[in-house]
């Protein structure tokens, strides 16, 4: 598996793990915190923008716009593993092209597709690390999302998956 590719499988894992969080907090019958929602629903919400942004599509979602959890739940379906897709299935040519857009402020760039892969990993990972802080801050105890703990459930998994001689 090369690096973007395995970046893209560690984004899909990372959040369905935080997922998983949430919806442990609201089976417990408590309330998520409105900020983590925020900030999870912008990780989401930036997925969808930047799939859109690659093919040529329109932005389907505002950056910041605030989702429920079965909202949360369904961008993560529409988003998650079709971004980990794109970088499956890019070849050189389309990791190099690049791509015209207008950011939330109204700025115009020009990034390639493989910057922009890289980018939305990055991204969320900066955003999830945000939930782990405030779910912490209400009381809740937050997930480990970091890409060294997806590396050692693979390795683990791996070794499972192995028969002994």
């Amino acid at each position: 598996m090369n690096t973007l590719e395995k970046l893209g499988a560690f984004n899909v894992w990372a959040n369905d793990t935080v997922l998983q969080r949430l919806d442990e907090i609201a089976a417990s019958g408590q309330e998520i915190p409105a900020v983590v929602l925020r900030l999870f629903s912008h990780v989401l919400n930036a997925q969808a923008i930047w799939i859109s942004r690659i093919g040529g599509q329109p932005q389907p979602v505002k950056v910041w716009q605030e989702h429920d959890l079965p909202t949360i739940h369904r961008l993560h379906e529409q988003t998650s593993e079709p971004l980990h897709q794109l970088m499956v299935h890019a070849d050189e040519t389309e990791l190099q092209r690049l791509i015209s857009y207008t950011n939330s402020l109204g700025n115009s760039y020009h990034s390639a597709v493989h910057d922009i892969l890289t980018h939305a990993v990055v991204h969320a990972s900066y955003h999830r690390a945000q939930v782990a802080t405030r779910l912490r801050d209400h009381g809740f105890e937050p997930v480990n999302s970091d890409f060294i703990t997806y590396c050692r459930e693979l390795s683990a998994a791996a070794q499972t998956a192995v028969p002994s001689l």
